[in-house]
């Protein structure tokens, strides 16, 4: 890895309002005052912010114990926080084997220090771009086995890429590569409420990397060609919740699936 750039803690960036939203501590004062400018218009964003992260676990939990997933890819990774994929992953099965991909150089700064861990063996950080996939495909084939399933994680991401096309042809190009039997999981923001719309207003307002929401159609639009698991494309808490979640689930603007490519 080369040396990581300098960061700018006077400018809210956004992996430090999202964490700060999880209720994190890597986070400044920018990033603060920009996550409540939009928590105002939208105190349940931080409903949401879970939703994305439970969604996560579950969906991962899912993959790993049900699927006999045993490798994963992690684009767009963002920083890490309480049950990271590797965490969710080897709970369930210890060699499971996790690459994470970001670019951002905060992301970096903590991957560096999630490498040095007990099971660093198991886990790889690739400083790539999102929108080379071939890129990033090349990085990852010495620790992922192409030959074999994997989970492929794309959650709170392409909301950063606004042209439907773009993305569409982003997702579909790692999903290209993987081998039949491998899974997309997929979790993205959603302009369904207008107190939604409004954060997101307020968001490219004052963030210097916008966010664009989608419809659930358009989230849906990801999973053409493959086969999504029950309960198909839906609010993140109404994905398969846990017992212990069935009557307090509470909607969230965050729509997600997980689909298996035949």
């Amino acid at each position: 890895m080369t040396d990581t750039p300098p960061i700018d803690t006077t400018v809210a960036h956004s992996a430090r309002v999202w964490n700060y939203w999880l209720g994190g501590k890597d986070n400044y004062p920018a990033d603060r005052e920009v996550g409540d400018y939009v928590l105002q218009a939208y105190p349940e964003m931080v409903t949401a912010a879970r939703a994305d992260r439970d969604f996560l676990i579950r969906a991962v939990t899912h993959l790993a114990r049900e699927e006999g997933i045993r490798q994963f890819l992690d684009v767009g990774t963002g920083l890490p926080t309480h049950n990271n994929t590797h965490e969710v992953a080897q709970a369930v099965a210890p060699d499971a084997r996790v690459v994470y991909v970001d670019n951002d150089p905060l992301v970096l700064a903590h991957a560096r220090a999630l490498l040095v861990g007990e099971k660093a063996g198991d886990v790889r950080y690739i400083d790539a771009n999102l929108h080379e996939p071939e890129k990033v495909l090349a990085d990852a084939a010495p620790h992922l086995d192409f030959d074999k399933p994997i989970g492929l994680t794309i959650l709170g991401t392409m909301g950063h890429t606004p042209d439907n096309d773009q993305a569409y042809a982003t997702v579909r190009a790692y999903v290209d590569a993987l081998p039949p039997g491998s899974f997309l999981a997929m979790c993205d923001g959603t302009n369904t409420s207008e107190p939604m719309v409004e954060a997101s207003r307020r968001w490219n307002e004052t963030a210097p990397l916008p966010y664009h929401l989608r419809t659930p159609e358009e989230i849906a639009g990801f999973f053409d060609g493959l086969e999504l698991l029950e309960p198909g494309v839906v609010s993140a808490p109404f994905w398969r919740p846990t017992e212990t979640e069935v009557g307090t689930i509470v909607e969230a603007d965050q729509y997600c699936g997980v689909a298996r490519k035949a």
